[in-house]
């Protein structure tokens, strides 16, 4: 990822803070020369010694093939929005994109057996449903053996973490607050998410 100085995203702990909030990602693995890509929700392991993504491809996906033996690059981003130049106090200003984005590198390991299948199933529902997870355990071992059936579990180890936040650091406190004030007026989600990390700063 080409990253600016300025722009540099350092600290570890708010970068994986950032990849759990936004954890619906997008892994893309070279297929020879094209690069293919699935849209996945993540289930984000941290320690001390290492960063580890768990999910699942469903069987049909051809991406699964190649996961093992290349390196794949896992992109999660949300918060974005156009900014224009009218929140400036230059009148030559061009208008830029403000962003947040992370990109995680690393060879993903197929987990075969089905007790590692049940474990990510089981992180994935007591992350994003743990509301769900009675029902779950309700369920009967045929029904969840044929579902895993269906799915191929993976777990990849990051080797590489790279950041970039781009929230108008290059700009005054006072244009910045101009920025937020109009973010937080649009009624986005979105916007209104990097309008609160721009006033972090």
């Amino acid at each position: 990822m080409y990253i600016p100085n300025q722009f540099q995203f350092r600290d570890k702990a708010e970068k994986i803070a950032f990849m759990k909030q936004y954890s619906f990602a997008t892994i893309i693995t070279n297929k020879g020369q094209i690069p293919i890509a699935t849209q996945l929700p993540f289930f984000i392991y941290d320690t001390r010694d290492k960063l580890v993504l768990s999910s699942h491809f469903a069987i049909a996906n051809e991406q699964v093939k190649y996961i093992e033996t290349n390196i794949s690059l896992i992109i999660f981003t949300e918060p974005h929005a156009y900014i224009s130049p009218v929140h400036y106090d230059k009148v030559e200003s061009v208008p830029t994109w403000d962003y947040i984005s992370i990109h995680a590198y690393g060879k993903a390991k197929i987990l075969e057996d089905e007790g590692s299948k049940i474990k990510v199933l089981e992180e994935m529902i007591g992350f994003y449903d743990q509301n769900y997870l009675a029902q779950w355990n309700s369920l009967s071992d045929k029904f969840k053996i044929g579902m895993m059936r269906g799915i191929v579990a993976f777990e990849l180890e990051v080797t590489e973490l790279q950041g970039q936040k781009k929230i108008s650091q290059n700009k005054t406190e006072v244009e910045r607050q101009r920025i937020a004030n109009h973010l937080e007026k649009g009624g986005s989600t979105v916007e209104n998410d990097l309008a609160t990390y721009i006033r972090k700063l």
